[in-house]
C-alpha cells in the first residue's frame, strides 16, 4: 500500500523587529493573522527603555519564539559619528536602523525566515519614517523590497511577499501620521489590550541626556559601555579633565560603586552622615580631589557650615579629606 504523501504547503515564515511598543505589537499580530510562522527579535542597547517584562509577556502569550540582540560597542561607534547624522538630539536614527536590519537579515538567514516585518508607520517619525527614507533605510540594509510594514504597507511600494503571495496586499494597512488613535482603535479590534504608553524608547531623544553626552563627547572623544552606563547615572561635574559623578539615591550608590571596583576608579563618601557616593571618571589629582570631596559634603547630610571628613577610596587604598561643603553658585559652575 502506498503511503500518503502530504500536499500541504509550507506556511511562509517572517521575522518581526519587535521594540514593544505598540506599533510592532500591531504589526506582529497582524502578520500572524495572515497565517505566517513568526518569529521576533528584539534589539536593545545601552540607552534602551523599554519594558523587557511586556516584551517577554506577550511574545509568551503569543507562542511566538523570541530573539534579544544586544547593540554594544557597534552601536556606541556608530552614535559618535552617524553617517546620515542625528535627529533632533542625538538620535541617529537612520544609522541605528540600517544597523538593525543588517543584524535581523543575518538572523532570519539562520531561522529560514522569508521576510522581514516592523511596525513603522508612514511620517510617523520625522528623520526615518518619510516615505523616500524608509526605502533608503532599506536599500542600504541590503534589503530592497523585502521589508513589510503592514501599518502602512498599502501607502508603500508592493514588496516581495506581496508580489509572492506569501501575504495579502489588501488585509494590510494605510496607517499614516503621528496620531495613535487609529493604532489604538486596531488594538481594540485586536483584543489587545495591555500594552506600554508611547515613550521614545531611547535616551538619546531625552534633550537632557543628549546634553550630557555631547559634554561626554567634546571632552573624551570616545564612548565605551562604561561611558554608557556613567552618563546615565547621577549628577554629573566637570572638574578640569575629569567627570565626578554624585550619587542621588541608594541604588546610584550601588551602581557608581560596583563601576568604580571593575574599573579601578576612585570614589568618596562623607564620614559619619548619611550621603551620597561620588565617583571620579578620571586620573584625580588633588585639587580635582578636593574640589569633589566638597560636593559630595554639599549633597550629605554633614553641617555646612563645618568641616566634614571625606573618606576616598581607590583600589582598597584610603585616604581622608576634611573639606567644607562646596557654596551652591560654584557647585553650579562644574555641574554638567
Amino acid at each position: 500500500m502506498l503511503s500518503k504523501v502530504s500536499t500541504k504547503a509550507k506556511k511562509p515564515k517572517a521575522l518581526v523587529l519587535f521594540s514593544g511598543g505598540l506599533d510592532s505589537t500591531l504589526a506582529m499580530k497582524l502578520t500572524v493573522d495572515q497565517g505566517v510562522d513568526v518569529e521576533a527579535v528584539h534589539f536593545s542597547t545601552p540607552f534602551s527603555t523599554t519594558n523587557e517584562q511586556f516584551i517577554d509577556k506577550f511574545c509568551k502569550g503569543m507562542c511566538i519564539r523570541l530573539h534579544k540582540i544586544f547593540l554594544g560597542q557597534e552601536f556606541l561607534k556608530m552614535v559618535i559619528r552617524p553617517h546620515h547624522g542625528y535627529g533632533s538630539r542625538m538620535n541617529p536614527c537612520m544609522d541605528c536602523r540600517i544597523l538593525m536590519l543588517k543584524k535581523a537579515d543575518e538572523l532570519s538567514k539562520k531561522i529560514g525566515a522569508d521576510f522581514l516585518v516592523t511596525g513603522e508607520v508612514l511620517d510617523e517619525r520625522p528623520f526615518s519614517q518619510k516615505r523616500d527614507l524608509m526605502l533608503l533605510i532599506e536599500r542600504e540594509a541590503g534589503l530592497d523590497g523585502k521589508v513589510l510594514r503592514p501599518l502602512s504597507a498599502k501607502l508603500l511600494p508592493e514588496t516581495e511577499p506581496e508580489k509572492k503571495g506569501l501575504v495579502r496586499r489588501e488585509d494590510l494597512l494605510g496607517v499614516k501620521g503621528r496620531r495613535r488613535l487609529p493604532q489604538m482603535e486596531l488594538a481594540k479590534k485586536l483584543g489587545i489590550k495591555e500594552y506600554p504608553s508611547p515613550s521614545g524608547g531611547c535616551l538619546l531623544t531625552d534633550p537632557r541626556f543628549a546634553d550630557r553626552l555631547r559634554e561626554h563627547l567634546k571632552h573624551e572623544r570616545r564612548l565605551s559601555l562604561k561611558d554608557a552606563e556613567l552618563l546615565k547615572v547621577g549628577r554629573h561635574f566637570r572638574i578640569g579633565k575629569d567627570k565626578v559623578i554624585v550619587g542621588r539615591n541608594e541604588e546610584e550608590n550601588r551602581r557608581l560603586l560596583s563601576i568604580a571596583e571593575k574599573n579601578g576608579l576612585a570614589c568618596m563618601e562623607v564620614i559619619g552622615y548619611m550621603g551620597p557616593l561620588t565617583l571620579i571618571a578620571g586620573r584625580a589629582d588633588p585639587e580635582t580631589l578636593e574640589k569633589a570631596a566638597a560636593i559630595t559634603a554639599r549633597y550629605s547630610d554633614s553641617p555646612k557650615t563645618a568641616t566634614a571628613k571625606v573618606r576616598c577610596t581607590r583600589k582598597q587604598k584610603e585616604r581622608i579629606l576634611e573639606v567644607v561643603s562646596i557654596e551652591d553658585e560654584e557647585a553650579r559652575r562644574f555641574s554638567v
